[in-house]
């Protein structure tokens, strides 16, 4: 007997419409990582110990030409979460969060990505250092914490494990002993090797009250957003002594190109000034010397320890993301906040408009899609759209970026952009598969320098006089990112 049409007609529609009233919107676990620049094995290091990073990264949309907005920590985060390209020489301010958010009353703040998706039915905390402020409250190196939240209507609830350190900016700069460069007067060094377990140092203790609230979540009506802030490996480079017994010193490689490079100046660099306060450092590195060969190992030896540090803490919540069954309808996203010069180009730190203080780690995990490699040049600016298509949720901002969903589906995909806009030290920087144009607003010559990382992927020449046809070709490409940011 043949089923009457009509009837089967209404069946279809009752079985579409109670599914899609039972799907389950996706958690979101957003992982930011200081400093972190793709020194990792999944990035092609392969003599760095990322274990954890490596695994997730296989199964992720791993991109491999991902590049901050701005070189510093508070301001690329301010970019991250608003979406917004810099418009004012204060948004390349560490207190750019600050500044346009804490500081501005309700209607003219920009509206962050955890507050849309708190708007539209997520529940969402903030563990760590997620903005600028390392427990989320405004509050001086000194001082004792305040109430003042940097990021107000973005968290449902926000967490801090202090320790012995007592505040979040003292646990940041904190030493196994509960001592801080702080109270120091930066009268330590910019490294520690300490027989103590994770919980030795505060992002042990990041990690564990993640785990804890994943318990919670669990247990949630909502979908919910968790960003975890882990400080490692910003200085000090300091992590349990059996993170840096996973590498032999003298194996560890140097920086490939440690000079300044051909055409460019000393103005395009800096000297390392992050990195020399600290006054128990055995040297003094600028431009005018280099590290010796043995002190730069040291110093990577610290960073390699601070990330396989980290890796493992990345490993303890991922392994209870499955232990509570959330795994498989959670997004993980792992976002480094800029690069770090590890003596290249004869600099210490971020802060440059090079591709070392730019090149960050991002990598997103969708439940139910096979990891993937992404050589597409993508952008910081391109993650809050990207979370909005993911989660449906619609934006109420204007953004400058764009979703990368598709791109994410299509890596081959010819219609993408593919390139990335950078701004500091009075340059702004455009990114494209092939070059790096940058135009400095300084007295100091070169006003233009290009590198091309077809033939020096290290960026050790600067080529604009060699190729004017290039630059002519790229300027107006350039334009399209200027925002009159250094322009009087």
């Amino acid at each position: 007997m043949r089923f009457p049409a009509h009837l089967l007609l209404f069946a279809l529609i009752f079985y579409f419409s109670c599914k899609e009233e039972t799907t389950t919107p996706p958690n979101i676990l957003f992982i930011a990582v200081d400093d972190l620049r793709p020194e990792l094995a999944c990035y092609g290091k392969s003599y760095v110990h990322s274990p954890n990073f490596d695994q997730l990264a296989a199964e992720s949309s791993l991109f491999e030409n991902h590049f901050v907005t701005v070189p510093t920590c508070g301001a690329s985060r301010y970019n991250l979460i608003t979406g917004r390209l810099p418009k004012s020489p204060g948004d390349l301010s560490n207190q750019a969060s600050v500044t346009n958010i804490a500081n501005k009353p309700e209607d003219e703040r920009p509206v962050t990505f955890m507050q849309a998706l708190r708007q539209n039915g997520y529940y969402t905390v903030g563990i760590g250092k997620i903005s600028h402020h390392p427990d989320g409250y405004v509050y001086g190196y000194l001082d004792p914490k305040s109430d003042k939240i940097e990021l107000p209507g973005s968290w449902d609830e926000m967490h801090f494990n202090n320790g012995k350190w007592g505040t979040g900016h003292h646990a940041f700069f904190g030493y196994a002993d509960g001592s801080n460069r702080n109270e120091m007067d930066k009268a330590v060094k910019p490294y520690e090797a300490a027989e103590v377990d994770d919980k030795g140092y505060p992002d042990g203790l990041t990690a564990d009250l993640a785990i804890q609230k994943l318990k919670s979540l669990k247990q949630q009506q909502k979908p919910f957003f968790l960003g975890v802030g882990f400080f490692k490996p910003h200085l000090p480079f300091t992590a349990p002594k059996k993170y840096w017994d996973l590498y032999d010193e003298v194996d560890i490689p140097l920086a490939p190109f440690a000079a300044i490079p051909e055409n460019s100046a000393k103005a395009s660099l800096h000297n390392s000034g992050e990195l020399n306060q600290y006054r128990l450092g055995e040297e003094k590195p600028n431009l005018e010397q280099a590290a010796s060969d043995a002190y730069a190992r040291k110093l990577r030896h610290g960073y390699l320890a601070a990330v396989s540090y980290i890796d493992a803490q990345v490993g303890k919540l991922l392994d209870e993301l499955e232990a509570q069954g959330l795994a498989d309808n959670t997004i993980v996203v792992v976002w480094g906040d800029h690069g770090w010069h590890l003596g290249d180009q004869k600099t210490w730190g971020k802060h440059t408009v090079f591709d070392n203080a730019l090149k960050s780690v991002l990598m997103i995990k969708r439940p139910g899609k096979e990891g993937q490699r992404i050589k597409q040049v993508v952008s910081t600016t391109d993650i809050y759209p990207t979370v909005m298509e993911l989660t449906n949720v619609p934006s109420q901002s204007t953004l400058d970026g764009e979703s990368m969903v598709s791109l994410m589906d299509n890596p081959s995909a010819k219609e993408w952009r593919n390139t990335a806009y950078s701004y500091f030290s009075r340059g702004v920087s455009l990114r494209t598969p092939q070059y790096r144009l940058t135009k400095y607003f300084r007295d100091q010559p070169p006003a233009v320098e290009l590198y091309d990382h077809l033939n020096d992927p290290h960026e050790s020449k600067n080529v604009a006089k060699d190729l004017p046809k290039v630059v002519q070709q790229l300027m107006p490409i350039w334009e399209k990112g200027n925002t009159g940011i250094f322009e009087e």
